[in-house]
């Protein structure tokens, strides 16, 4: 299974690496917009851990990219940002997110088992 994570922080990248390697996925990591998209089309992750706040190019313009490629259309995206208001919950999952987890409500270990259930259909 592979798994790509798009995060910009480096500690927080580094344990989501290690807490997915240690489920047996293989993990790639994109710490800005431009390099998710890049990476969602050539390594082909069947889920992708979407941060909002990015680089070079914002979370919310990434997965709206995504789910207009056909190429990345239906990778499963889900969202895990620190911005967790209502609107900008409504706004991901209209876009095309599976799901959206705040990180400051959800630790890391919960939200891989909530992921598990979108990637093993």
């Amino acid at each position: 299974m592979k798994i790509l994570i798009v995060e910009d922080d480096k500690d927080m990248s580094w344990i989501w690496n290690e807490e997915l390697k240690a489920k047996k996925y293989t993990v790639k990591i994109a710490e800005d917009g431009e390099r998710a998209l890049d990476l969602a089309r050539s390594f082909m992750p069947e889920l992708i851990i979407l941060d909002l706040i990015l680089p070079k190019k914002d979370g919310m313009t990434v997965l709206q990219e995504l789910k207009a490629d056909p190429v990345t259309k239906n990778i499963v995206v889900i969202v895990s940002s620190n911005l967790g208001g209502d609107e900008t919950i409504k706004k991901a999952l209209a876009l095309g997110a599976a799901d959206y987890f705040a990180k400051a409500q959800h630790p890391i270990y919960e939200i891989i088992d909530k992921a598990q259930k979108y990637i093993t259909k």
